[in-house]
């Protein structure tokens, strides 16, 4: 196999991306959509990840995209602010190959160059052995499971949860001049 690059997304990959995500709608149980989002609706979450000043990465291999992966808020109240969800999706083609490797290393290494402490896995359906894996594999532990909160393809599906400490996580806190508290300092005025 080439070697794969890993590189912020576009504007221009976004087809792509929305491909690769739609096809795990339709026939996998890690998103619990059900419906395939659109293209456009795939830009919108793209830029609003960017927003927050959070990464978004692809994985391209030969001129295409072959997976991406993305930080997104864990929850949306302020005192999260410091904690990350990772998403990471392969083209089916792709799947084996260390693509997933490749981005989620990119993303932790990404997310430990802000203020963010903590990254947590939501991965869909605890049969999802490869995704549980490779969440091992980069010092993630297991913190729980949440039995049968969704329901796709006709059966109950869980959501394991995990969790890695960012950067020196809770050992220190974070910067005062830190601008998500500074922003929502200002609306809080």
């Amino acid at each position: 196999m080439p070697s794969a690059l890993l590189r912020p997304s576009t504007a221009a990959d976004v087809p792509e991306i929305a491909a690769i995500y739609g096809h795990h709608v339709l026939h996998g149980s890690a998103s619990f959509e059900v419906d395939s989002p659109s293209t456009e609706e795939v830009a919108r979450r793209r830029l609003a990840v960017l927003a927050r000043g959070l990464p978004f990465l692809v994985a391209e291999l030969g001129g295409t995209v072959a997976g991406y992966a993305y930080a997104g808020p864990y929850r949306s109240r302020e005192a999260y602010r410091f904690s990350v969800e990772d998403s990471i999706y392969v083209h089916p083609a792709h799947a084996r190959r260390g693509l997933g490797r490749l981005l989620l290393s990119g993303l932790i290494r990404e997310c430990e160059d802000g203020e963010w402490r903590q990254m947590i896995a939501v991965i869909g359906d605890s049969a999802n052995v490869a995704s549980i894996r490779l969440h091992e594999a980069f010092e993630f532990h297991h913190v729980g499971t949440l039995r049968s909160v969704g329901f796709k393809f006709g059966r109950w599906v869980d959501t394991v949860l995990m969790q890695r400490q960012l950067g020196s996580g809770d050992g220190t806190l974070p910067s005062e001049s830190d601008p998500t508290r500074a922003s929502h300092a200002a609306h809080a005025e």
